[in-house]
This record gives structure tokens, sequence and C-alpha cells, in this order.
């Protein structure tokens, strides 16, 4: 994979790790309608608490597999597109309170970083059911 891959695998999945860990209970200014922290933002969503911890082992799991991806390629593409899948749930959830576009805007750049990390690792790869 070429170093556009690379850089936006590893930063997709870095900012994941950094949201849930370092900014879980951080009044961000992108928190969905007016929470200010990770479970009221659930709670602004309509979600439940157990929800939000399932969805935060998953995306922090599928980060965790993009940057191990490092070691091992195969894991890069379907957990890019799985964190990919998350993040366009986010934006969802962000336009379905009625966010304003800036709020977002982070989901949509990790959507984007996964995205361009899926593509550019499938680009060039040969199948496993390839024949020679």
């Amino acid at each position: 994979m070429n170093t556009i891959g690379k850089l936006a695998q590893t930063s997709a999945a870095l900012w994941i790790l950094n949201v849930w860990f370092n900014r879980f209970n951080k009044d961000t200014g992108y928190r969905g309608g007016d929470a200010t922290n990770m479970k009221e933002e659930f709670r602004e969503y309509g979600l439940s608490e157990n929800t939000m911890y399932v969805i935060g082992a998953i995306k922090v799991s599928l980060a965790s597999a993009m940057l191990a991806g490092h070691a091992k390629p195969q894991l890069v593409r379907p957990a890019s597109l799985g964190l990919a899948s998350f993040m366009l749930g986010a934006v969802g959830m962000h336009i379905r309170v009625g966010d304003p576009v800036k709020r977002y805007i982070p989901a949509l750049s990790v959507f984007s970083l996964a995205t361009t990390s899926a593509i550019l690792h499938g680009k060039g790869q040969k199948s496993a059911t390839a024949t020679p």
C-alpha cells in the first residue's frame, strides 16, 4: 500500500482511539445535540449506555485492527470498511438530532480516512483466490 493509504489508515485509527480514550468525558464542541460528554451524546441520540459501550468496543477494536494491519495487512481493508460504516452511522445520528454540519465534520473526516485506507489497501493487491 502506498504512503497515503498508510497515513489514512493510521490517522483514522488514532483519531478513534483519541475520541474513546482521551475525549470520552470532555465537551469537544462536536458532541451531538446539547451533550457535553459521550454518555450524554448517546442519550441525545436515543441510545442506551450499554449501546454506547458496545459501539465503543467495536470502534476501538476496528481501530486496533487497522493499526495491527501494519504488521498483518489483511486486517486493514475489512477494519477500514467497518469503521467507515460506523462513521456513516455517526453522521446519520448527527443529522437525526438536527446538528449543524460543523458538528459532524470529524465523523465525515474519519469516514473519508477509513474509506481512503480501504480503497488504497485493495488497490494493486493480488486476490487470495487468484491463480499464478
